[in-house]
């Protein structure tokens, strides 16, 4: 199942925020987004989840395929619990109500939830959860549907390194087991080099690298230079004020 983004370009108050960014990512791949802040990586993933249109270009996938997304702070109901926040697209969605029974979708929960290491917590509501269940809870709800695209927006913000690991090692077993084309936006570098197989850069809405993470980590970009070594010198501009 292939991913393409082809020529797109989103323009915000008269400014390109995207300028005709073009990718693939093949069945089985994670792509890694990275960029400074402000580039343009969370407008990208809302046009490929469909939450923003583009002003140009075109999104292509195959006919039958299903794209979830991982949002940033797991963006939980915090209202309802475990078992009814994983289970909510299969209940409201249009094209999958009634398609199952109550028991069926239990049976689908528990399912996703083992996947991401969270059995038996159905019954609890997200205050009673840690910040990095929350994600893997996360996590469970995006893959409910069985996609063949998944979305990470900054999957491991906000959390201590043990934990990102742990979350950096589900997107990995996730993207096999799913056989998913995966789209991780990122800016920590351990997420990159555990969690991606190739990676692009975007630098005022621009792609300005495009390679593997080893080419990435080489120094001979000079904007993955700046990036990876978080350095204020270099070819792209950071307002430091």
């Amino acid at each position: 199942m292939t991913l393409e983004v082809k020529n797109l370009v989103k323009i915000f108050d008269g400014k390109k925020v995207l300028d005709n960014i073009s990718f693939r990512v093949e069945s089985g791949y994670t792509l890694g987004v990275i960029g400074f802040s402000g580039s343009g990586k969370s407008t990208l993933l809302k046009i490929i989840s469909g939450i923003l249109y583009e002003d140009e270009g075109e999104i292509i996938t195959p006919k039958d395929s299903e794209i979830a997304m991982a949002f940033q702070y797991s963006a939980l109901f915090d209202f309802l619990n475990v078992h009814d926040n994983i289970a909510f697209p299969l209940v409201e969605r249009k094209d999958y109500r009634k398609k199952y029974s109550k028991e069926q979708i239990s049976k689908i929960v528990s399912e996703k939830l083992k996947m991401v290491g969270l059995e038996g917590i159905e019954e609890k509501y997200p205050s009673e959860l840690s910040g990095g269940m929350q994600k893997r809870v996360g996590f469970a709800r995006a893959i409910v549907t069985n996609p063949n695209i998944i979305l990470y927006d900054e999957p491991t913000a906000g959390l201590d390194p043990v934990t990102s690991t742990m979350i950096e090692d589900y997107i990995v077993r996730l993207k096999n087991e799913l056989n998913a084309s995966c789209v991780v936006v990122t800016h920590q570098l351990s997420t990159i080099k555990r969690a991606v197989d190739y990676v692009i850069m975007l630098y005022q809405g621009r792609i300005v690298f495009t390679g593997s993470v080893n080419e990435l980590l080489s120094g001979r970009n000079e904007y993955a230079k700046q990036f990876v070594n978080a350095s204020i010198h270099g070819p792209m501009n950071i307002a430091t004020s």
